[in-house]
């Protein structure tokens, strides 16, 4: 499903046709931010500025979504997963603006995260997808850009998670156990 760089979180989140083919966006918009940003803010907006606490672009990356760039020298087709370079940087080249993603379908999805209060940005998150034998889990919040893993178990999946990086108020260990616990809810679930 191709969706729009300006389409609003507040239309993604009423779209039944988003519900029906990109459920993961759909589980993932109502915890972003409150309504008066859902109203204004992109999905455009959301993917180019690559927070690594947002929620969408770690949809993205679990869905392996392909981003649609512009520029003087055409369309540029970018997969989620080199799209997105660390904190705050994307693939985005200069006279490039960010136009539409390309969101393929998939069997079974998650969304879960972990906030101090509804709205707030993400301590730790997970975006999860199961496309035939393969699980995608894309964690966000735990570094500089989403992360993601193709574990073949849970037990894998568990040794693979990266050293987080603290913030202002979790340390590393702390994001590492949550991220742990969101994963197994996660993989139980897919």
């Amino acid at each position: 499903m191709r969706l729009g760089a300006l389409c609003t979180h507040a239309e993604l989140e009423r779209s039944a046709e988003v519900k029906e083919h990109v459920p993961l966006v759909a589980e993932a918009i109502p915890h972003i931010a409150h309504p008066a940003i859902r109203n204004r803010g992109t999905l455009g907006g959301s993917l180019a500025l690559a927070d690594p606490a947002a929620e969408l672009p770690a949809c993205a990356v679990a869905l392996d979504a392909v981003v649609v760039t512009c520029g003087r020298d055409g369309e540029r087709r970018v997969k989620a997963t080199d799209f997105f370079k660390g904190l705050f940087e994307t693939d985005l080249r200069a006279g490039e603006v960010l136009v539409a993603v390309d969101f393929p379908k998939a069997e079974k999805s998650v969304f879960l995260e972990l906030t101090r209060r509804h709205g707030d940005y993400a301590i730790v998150g997970v975006a999860g997808v199961k496309k035939g034998p393969e699980r995608r889990l894309a964690f966000f919040g735990l570094g500089g850009k989403p992360i993601l893993l193709r574990p073949r178990s849970l037990e894998d999946a568990k040794a693979s998670l990266p050293a987080p990086a603290a913030d202002l108020y979790h340390s590393a260990p702390t994001k590492l156990h949550l991220a742990k616990v969101l994963l197994e809810r996660a993989w139980n679930k897919l």
